[in-house]
């Protein structure tokens, strides 16, 4: 179910070829941005789906996003993970929190 907030982010997210199936929207992996945990993110792609191998355009909320404060920029990259296995990259198109860009 989508947050009830307007979304942190837009990227692009690229899904490993070697997946067995696509990703859809409402999908919540774990996001390495760089820090020493995980930020889950929930997931909404701008056509509903991406299928492996292929690039979706997608709009997340960070369901942590205090612990992005100031971190963020367009271009910024980023892995997605279901457990311990990585299953895309992204990244940054958009930071639509001014909170969450690098020097807010």
């Amino acid at each position: 179910m989508r947050p009830p907030r307007s979304p942190d982010l837009v990227a692009d997210i690229t899904l490993d070829p070697t997946l067995e199936r696509g990703r859809r929207s409402g999908w919540r992996p774990n996001n390495d941005f760089g820090l020493l945990h995980d930020c889950d993110a929930h997931i909404e792609f701008a056509d509903g789906s991406v299928q492996p191998g292929g690039t979706g355009r997608a709009e997340l909320w960070l369901l942590t996003p205090e612990l992005q404060a100031g971190r963020l920029r367009e271009g910024f990259t980023f892995t997605l993970r279901e457990g311990s296995r990585l299953v895309a990259d992204g990244v940054v198109v958009q930071v639509l929190r001014s909170d969450l860009h690098v020097g807010a």
